[in-house]
């Protein structure tokens, strides 16, 4: 993962650096800013290969951004962009017919070579994530891709597939060569399909992409309702709007079961609470965990890990 900042240059010089040669140079856009407002310019950014995508994160002052056909010309990208835009909202669009406001959380989808522009709403500055993935690395060669112009993401079920692999994407690629990033990559350039109606709900490539995101979105909401102790895969089935057998399935189509992720999940959180909080119970973070039974949860931390909790936690403080 490259990660890059403004703070690498002077300052009365990161707005020309940041135009000509990240903006022009590195993504193939041409930046503008009034110039009185140069000196204040900050600009970050973090670029990776997950799967055969890419993926980056920006983050920068207020500007506007055009690609524009001679961009296009000299940088051309025949790739699909799923977009998640990040604190604060921006505008977007290409010509009139087109123009959208897209909100903080929100996704948009787009082909590399179309024309567009964008900037923020207000004065908080850019920030947004952007998968880009070449064309050729799709299972479907459509020439209707390439004629895809920006347009926000308007199905709320779709989105927050997309949010759980976005996510599970960023994890990834935070681990360089995750086997993982594959077919999330996939996933959301299918799901980016299957919204813009390119790609069927029923084909062979959306079911595979909805099951790899339904996967990823299950893993989320047991993570975030570990603290149940009554956590079952019908909660689950009904929070992910699909049934209980669809939702095993999911899990058998994986390494770990469903009760073997939730397991796993709650010893993981205590592992991170012991560290973090060192004066706390055990028994207090087995409890917020979800684990009911203290003796269950020494047996089972001690089968993963080798050694008792209080061990871990006597090593964990012992090596900072």
């Amino acid at each position: 993962m490259y990660r890059w900042c403004t703070d690498e240059v002077e300052p009365h010089d990161r707005f020309d650096y940041w135009r000509e040669v990240r903006a022009k140079g590195l993504f193939g856009v041409t930046a503008e800013l009034e110039r009185e407002r140069r000196s204040d310019f900050y600009g970050e950014f973090s670029l990776g290969q997950v799967g055969n995508g890419a993926l980056v994160e920006l983050k920068a002052s207020a500007y506007a951004v055009e690609r524009s056909q001679a961009d296009i010309g000299h940088a051309p990208g025949d790739s699909i962009c799923v977009y998640q835009q990040l604190g604060g909202g921006g505008w977007f669009g290409g010509m009139r017919s087109s123009d959208f406001a897209i909100a903080n959380g929100s996704f948009a989808t787009s082909h590399t070579d179309l024309p567009y522009r964008t900037k923020p709403l207000g004065d908080a500055g850019f920030h947004l994530r952007i998968l880009k993935i070449p064309v050729s690395g799709l299972a479907t060669q459509d020439k209707r891709i390439r004629e895809l112009a920006p347009k926000p993401f308007n199905d709320p079920a779709l989105a927050s597939l997309l949010d759980a692999c976005f996510a599970d994407l960023r994890e990834a690629a935070a681990n360089e060569g995750a086997p993982d990033a594959i077919p999330l990559v996939q996933a959301l350039g299918h799901l980016a399909l299957i919204e813009r109606g390119i790609v069927r709900p029923v084909s062979r490539r959306a079911q595979a992409a909805l099951r790899t995101a339904r996967l990823s979105l299950a893993r989320r909401l047991i993570a975030h309702n570990l603290q149940d102790p009554d956590l079952a895969p019908a909660r689950v089935a009904d929070l992910l709007g699909v049934s209980v057998r669809h939702l095993h399935m999911l899990f058998e189509a994986g390494e770990r079961s469903f009760s073997q992720t939730v397991t796993e999940e709650r010893l993981k959180q205590s592992r991170r609470l012991m560290c973090e909080a060192p004066e706390r119970l055990i028994a207090d973070i087995a409890k917020a965990c979800g684990f009911e039974s203290l003796a269950t949860y020494y047996r089972l931390f001690n089968a993963a890990y080798g050694m008792a909790p209080g061990d871990f936690r006597a090593q964990a403080a012992g090596s900072r």
